[in-house]
């Protein structure tokens, strides 16, 4: 069973985009149906990485989705940007997954990096060319960046990159790594800064992948480096780490609040046809009141957290004049919308019954991808931290 709905469904739940945009999301509606939704099963038991997938995906001009015009991508507006991130989640939670890190080491080079640095990674990562890791989390860094282990420490005209990452998406699959390390440890925050680690640099290794839950063709793996970088790889001008990695996860976590969009809708909309089909003493099961309740919860649910989402975007596209933070409204949105996700992918395979528990379906599928949305690009307890702070700052 594979949950890709209407055509015209998403342009309905993302009122207010362009013709241009809008062209743009029904033909990946519709490549999405024809050729992602069908291998998702199989890159679930399989857990083989979805590079034919985001080639796919790169022919339509997605890898660059997140980028302007001036540096490969199509320049479509926050909104557009869900949505394309919502549908590729509704038909595989494994490639949104390394599609969404591919956007976070995008990201980090146009937000951080030099004019020559965008021109130089950023076209070639747009078109598909290249594919991108943001390695930030370690074994005793996760949610404090402060507690980063990672050095860089001048060494000749270049840099000395030491130490190592954890659950890094796309980190043994990637043509280029922006890698966080500390330049300057007495400098808290403003002594970290990013660097650009093309594949294959010496020093450089890449464990297996993690065996994770779900998202499994969306690889994570640890990383060690002991490498000699020069020094044009140096992201933007050091000291500004943390601040490029900050308004990249304000993007991230928005991204996030899309891919739980994306598969809370899929399992809502498999669990809605299956309720009118199923037949229980002579009528349908969303015939009976308790169903009928459930299904008004989820809806009420996936509603709400739509529309924080919309409006975290509305906020992220007035940034890019302004210069703005919208921090709380990225939280709120990745709050709201992951721990949603979590709620509505049970509720609906409980739908089901034992069917619903069976790999035969993709229920069980989306309950596992959904899980780590809580965790990753700040835990839920982070962001509530951050909405908290923001509240009595």
């Amino acid at each position: 069973m594979h949950s890709v709905r209407r055509e015209t469904d998403m342009i309905e739940k993302w009122p207010g985009l362009d013709s241009g945009e809008a062209a743009f999301i029904e033909a990946l509606q519709r490549f999405c149906g024809d050729y992602i939704a069908p291998k998702a099963a199989a890159v679930d038991e399989q857990a083989t990485f979805v590079r034919e997938q985001l080639q796919g995906l790169a022919s339509l001009g997605v890898l660059g989705a997140n980028l302007p015009e001036s540096c490969g991508g199509p320049g479509i507006t926050a909104k557009a940007l869900l949505a394309i991130v919502e549908t590729v989640a509704g038909a595989c939670g494994s490639t949104v997954s390394a599609l969404t890190a591919h956007y976070l080491a995008t990201d980090s080079i146009l937000l951080g990096g030099t004019e020559a640095q965008r021109a130089t990674w950023l076209p070639r990562a747009a078109a598909g060319e290249t594919l991108g890791a943001f390695a930030l989390t370690e074994p005793t860094a996760g949610s404090d960046p402060a507690d980063m282990k990672t050095r860089a420490t001048r060494e000749g005209d270049g840099w000395r990159l030491t130490g190592s990452k954890c659950f890094i998406s796309n980190g043994g699959e990637a043509d280029f790594i922006i890698v966080y390390a500390v330049t300057n440890p007495q400098a808290g925050h403003r002594g970290m800064s990013a660097f650009i680690l093309p594949r294959g640099t010496p020093g450089f290794s890449a464990g297996k992948p993690e065996r994770t839950m779900g998202l499994k063709g969306g690889h994570v793996f640890p990383l060690a480096f002991d490498c000699l970088l020069p020094a044009d790889s140096l992201l933007g001008s050091e000291g500004q780490g943390f601040k490029t990695a900050m308004r990249v996860l304000d993007n991230g976590r928005i991204e996030v609040a899309a891919m739980c969009l994306g598969i809370a809708q899929a399992a809502f909309d498999a669990a809605t046809a299956y309720a009118a089909e199923r037949v229980i003493g002579g009528e349908p099961l969303s015939a009976r009141q308790g169903i009928r309740w459930q299904f008004a919860d989820m809806a009420l649910d996936l509603a709400r957290s739509r529309a924080l989402a919309v409006e975290a975007a509305r906020q992220r596209q007035e940034a890019h004049a302004t210069g703005a933070r919208f921090s709380l409204a990225a939280a709120m949105a990745k709050l709201a919308c992951s721990e949603m996700a979590g709620r509505v992918t049970d509720t609906a395979l409980q739908v089901f019954g034992g069917y619903g528990y069976t790999r035969d379906l993709p229920l069980e599928r989306f309950a596992r991808d959904v899980r780590i949305m809580r965790i990753y690009e700040g835990s839920s307890e982070i962001q509530r931290n951050i909405i908290a702070g923001h509240l009595f700052k």
